[in-house]
């Protein structure tokens, strides 16, 4: 398993670019052929998958207990949940269907931290409804279960609230807009920011504020500097939350109306409109911009895209959700070593970017007095970079 997260992390998009690693035995050891590959996964069934995810939740309790840059041990945990379709050019794959752009394949849900971590994932066909409650609850209780031990005590179904050391919060997008949803997290003791649906209790109360009332308070960018032109604003008083746990709140941001502009949520001639759900703390410019950060979510699934999600290799449903899963773990483990040993620019790089600067070099391996080097053209970009990061592998070790 390690070498398929070593071919998928250096680029490989299907099974047989393992043949990549069998290029280089002094490298890689002895690596399995295609074939045999191709069967080892096919044998994953579902409860293997999940036992080889809490044999990595198990690694991650050691990563995240070494902290990371940008990582406050106090601060809250975000997990942000979404949604992504992934063709397929095949019919004869189990699971695959049209969905609703047009295109045929199938709909993996995910769930990851702010910094990347991929805590969960479920594989649906292409067709598969993405404001699916049941799959939303199910990966929120797999994240919280892959999360060190720390951070998941207290935010277990039915847990004691006084028992969570650690602040929990899921953000998701209106596919996960539900009171069911929010109730689940209240079970948990995990906070929520939830994008709104458009309905007409929601325009009702857009409408009933004028546009310069005080109310509006202008938005802020994630460093707290103003949103030049933004404004947000607490509408709770103006809707009906009946069915929402306590102390939930409708937050409403609006900006100009541009041409280009992506369509507003609710209707406008001037101004976009969006809106959220949360039962957290705050001035409404400030649960604005916490909700806002769910939008890195498309960063982590096109990360997960570069790193073989591209493709689903079987014909078989369950081999293709352990491809998915793998695809999660390789993304992880990068991540956790961009984190650990990269500096600068490569430490939030994207894989495509990592992997030219990095590890597609026109380096050679040598053996020197018992020694294995790996040699570099002194004009080589990367070299500085290689450099830097066996130094800090040195000092970890």
């Amino acid at each position: 398993m390690t070498q398929v997260m070593l071919m998928l992390a250096g680029g490989g998009g299907c099974v047989s670019d393992i043949e990549y690693l069998r290029a280089e035995g002094g490298l890689f050891g002895p690596v399995a052929s295609a074939p045999t590959l191709y069967r080892t996964l096919r044998g994953l069934d579902p409860a293997t998958v999940r036992r080889l995810w809490a044999a990595q939740a198990a690694v991650r309790e050691k990563v995240w207990a070494l902290g990371a840059p940008g990582r406050d041990a106090a601060a809250p945990v975000f997990l942000d949940i979404d949604a992504t379709l992934v063709e397929v050019h095949s019919e004869h794959k189990q699971g695959a269907a049209a969905h609703y752009k047009g295109g045929f394949g199938f709909g993996p849900m995910f769930c990851f931290s702010a910094d990347g971590d991929a805590l969960g994932a479920v594989l649906g066909p292409g067709n598969a409804a993405a404001n699916n409650i049941e799959d939303h609850v199910e990966l929120l209780d797999d994240a919280i279960s892959r999360l060190p031990g720390e951070v998941a005590a207290g935010h277990r179904a039915r847990n004691d609230a006084d028992t969570a050391a650690r602040r929990v919060v899921l953000r998701a997008d209106s596919a996960g807009c539900s009171t069911r949803i929010a109730k689940a997290c209240g079970d948990r003791n995990v906070g929520f920011h939830l994008l709104a649906r458009s309905n007409a209790a929601i325009d009702a109360a857009i409408a009933k504020v004028p546009v310069n009332d005080k109310r509006w308070q202008p938005a802020t960018k994630q460093n707290g500097e103003p949103r030049p032109g933004v404004a947000v604003a607490d509408l709770t008083d103006l809707v009906d939350t009946t069915g929402w746990p306590e102390r939930t709140r409708l937050i409403m941001r609006r900006e100009p109306l541009h041409p280009g502009a992506q369509h507003s949520l609710f209707p406008s001639d001037h101004w976009r409109y969006w809106g959220h759900w949360t039962d957290q703390e705050g001035t409404a410019a400030e649960c604005d911009a916490t909700m806002r950060a769910h939008a890195i979510v498309e960063d982590h699934i096109k990360n997960l895209k570069s790193s073989g999600l591209l493709r689903m290799p079987f014909k078989n449903f369950n081999a293709n959700a352990a491809w998915v899963a793998i695809v999660c773990w390789a993304r992880t483990l990068v991540r956790w070593f961009q984190q650990r040993v990269c500096t600068g620019a490569l430490a939030a790089a994207n894989p495509k970017r990592l992997r030219w600067a990095l590890w597609h070099t026109p380096g050679r391996l040598a053996r020197s007095a018992r020694r294995t080097i790996i040699r570099l053209p002194d004009n080589h970009p990367g070299a500085t970079h290689l450099a830097r990061i066996y130094r800090n592998i040195t000092l970890l070790c």
